[in-house]
């Protein structure tokens, strides 16, 4: 049996995971085989064109998709982690700045 070029194949998972969406019976414009799009109004009043599209990620060797599929959400978790460490250490140094600054006033007054 001959093997189905990565084309095919990759067009037909998209078109599964649109029809999972159930985009179809909803706003939503087909924008191209990949994409789908729709115009919605942001808090501000603005039209907005959001699109939604779909990535088939290549096949690995190494792992399988179930694998990739979480690394790449441990990877998000993880950033998402680094970056709150690093909002606390900012808040917790411009406190320490203020208190610095509060107390080089009173120290000149």
């Amino acid at each position: 049996m001959a093997k189905i070029s990565k084309t095919v194949v990759d067009a037909e998972l998209r078109a599964q995971v649109f029809d999972e969406l159930d985009i179809e019976n909803g706003n939503f414009i087909k924008i191209n085989d990949r994409q789908y799009g729709i115009i919605l109004v942001d808090k501000n009043g603005v039209e907005r064109y959001v699109r939604i599209g779909a990535i088939v990620a290549e096949e690995r060797e190494d792992m399988t998709a179930r694998e990739l599929m979480q690394s790449e959400i441990d990877a998000y978790n993880a950033k998402q982690e680094a970056k709150t460490e690093k909002a606390k250490a900012r808040a917790k140094k411009a406190e320490a700045d203020k208190a610095r600054r509060e107390a080089k006033e009173k120290e000149e007054a």
